[in-house]
C-alpha cells in the first residue's frame, strides 16, 4: 500500500467503504459524504496485482491498456472518519485479500465501526421514495440503526465486497453494517442517486452533521426526469398490455404499477439473454415494442461485448 501523508486521530475514526454495484448507489452515496467533507487523501491500495486486462482499449485506431483500477483512502477530522472507495469489484481470493488491507488500515487507527453500502432492489416506481435497510454483523449495532428509523433488510443477502466486508470485519472483532437503500428493480443498470441521497441522509445523521445535500438533490432531479420518460412512454402502451397479456391486468390496476411490471418483464429478459444469447430477438423485440431500444441500447450491445472482443482478437 502506497502513504500519500502519516495521519493521526484525537479520537478513534469511523471507517465508510465503497464499491461499485447495483445502481450504483453506495459509490455515489461514499464519494458525496467524502467530497462535501472535503477529506483528504492519504493511502491508496497497489491494484496492479489483482487487475488482469483481458481486453485493450481501442481509441481512433491506436491501442492501449485500461487504466488499473483505483482503490483509494481520505480522511476527515471533526468528525474523525475515514473513507475508502474503489471502482472495481474484485471476486474470489484477492477480494478478500483487499478486504483484508483495508482492515489492516482499520486496525492501525483503531476503527470501532465500519459502515458499507449498496442497493437492495424490489418492485417499485421511481416516484416511491427509496427507504434505507440496514444489515450488520452484531445485535448492537442493529439496535443503534434501528434507533435511527433504518429498517433491518430481509433475509437475503449482498453480492460483492460491499457485503463481505460485513462478515470478515466480525473475525477481526469490528462492527460492520451495510446501508442499503431501495430501488426499482428495473433500474439495477441505472444509475439511481435518489437512493444514495437517503443513505447520505442516513450518515450524516450518525455523525450529527448538516451536510449540503443540494448538488445530489439535483442530481436525482435529472434522473426522475429520465426515468419518467421511460416510464411515460410504457404508459402510453398501456392499452396494448391488456390485450396481449389480459391474465397481468386486473380491473383496479394502478397505473403507477403498470411500469413497473413492463420493466420488470424486460429485467427478467436481460437475465435470460445473458445465459443465452439466442434469447436476444425476444428481448430486442420487447424494447422497441414499448420504444424503448433506444435507450437501453447501450445495455444491450453491452450483453455481446465480450464476443465482440473475441472476434476482434
Amino acid at each position: 500500500m502506497k502513504m500519500f501523508e502519516e495521519i493521526s486521530f484525537e479520537t478513534t475514526p469511523l471507517m465508510f467503504a465503497a464499491w461499485p454495484g447495483m445502481g450504483n448507489v453506495g459509490l455515489i452515496a461514499m464519494d458525496y459524504l467524502r467530497r462535501k467533507l472535503e477529506a483528504r487523501l492519504f493511502a491508496e491500495i497497489d491494484m496492479s496485482p489483482f487487475f488482469i486486462p483481458d481486453s485493450i482499449i481501442v481509441k481512433d485506431g491506436r491501442a492501449q491498456l485500461p487504466e488499473i483500477p483505483s482503490s483509494v483512502f481520505h480522511y476527515h477530522k471533526n468528525p474523525d472518519v475515514i473513507v475508502f472507495e474503489s471502482n472495481a469489484q474484485v471476486g474470489g481470493r484477492d477480494g478478500i485479500s483487499i478486504i483484508r488491507i483495508i482492515l489492516d488500515v482499520a486496525k492501525q487507527f483503531r476503527v470501532p465501526r465500519i459502515y458499507t453500502a449498496a442497493a437492495f432492489a424490489k418492485p417499485m416506481s421511481h416516484s416511491t421514495d427509496s427507504e434505507v435497510l440496514c444489515a450488520c454483523n452484531n445485535d448492537g449495532l442493529l439496535n443503534v440503526l434501528k434507533e435511527h428509523d433504518v429498517v433491518p433488510m430481509p433475509d437475503g443477502y449482498i453480492a460483492g465486497l460491499n457485503g463481505l466486508m460485513l462478515g470478515i470485519a466480525a473475525s477481526s472483532n469490528i462492527e460492520a453494517a451495510c446501508f442499503l437503500g431501495t430501488i426499482p428493480s428495473y433500474a439495477s443498470n441505472l444509475s439511481y442517486p435518489k437512493a444514495s441521497l437517503q443513505i447520505v441522509r442516513t450518515m450524516a445523521r450518525l455523525l450529527s452533521m448538516d451536510l449540503d445535500l443540494s448538488e445530489l438533490e439535483e442530481s436525482v432531479g435529472t434522473t426522475e426526469r429520465q426515468l419518467s420518460a421511460i416510464e411515460e412512454r410504457i404508459r402510453e402502451y398501456f392499452p396494448s398490455v391488456t390485450e396481449k397479456e389480459p391474465q397481468a391486468v386486473e380491473t383496479d390496476v394502478n397505473d403507477d404499477e403498470v411500469p413497473k411490471y413492463i420493466m420488470d418483464k424486460i429485467e427478467r429478459l436481460f437475465e435470460r439473454v445473458k445465459q443465452d444469447k439466442s434469447k436476444a430477438n425476444e428481448l430486442k423485440d420487447e424494447l422497441v415494442r414499448w420504444n424503448l431500444y433506444d435507450l437501453y441500447e447501450h445495455r444491450f450491445l453491452d450483453l455481446f461485448k465480450d464476443e465482440r472482443s473475441k472476434g476482434r482478437e
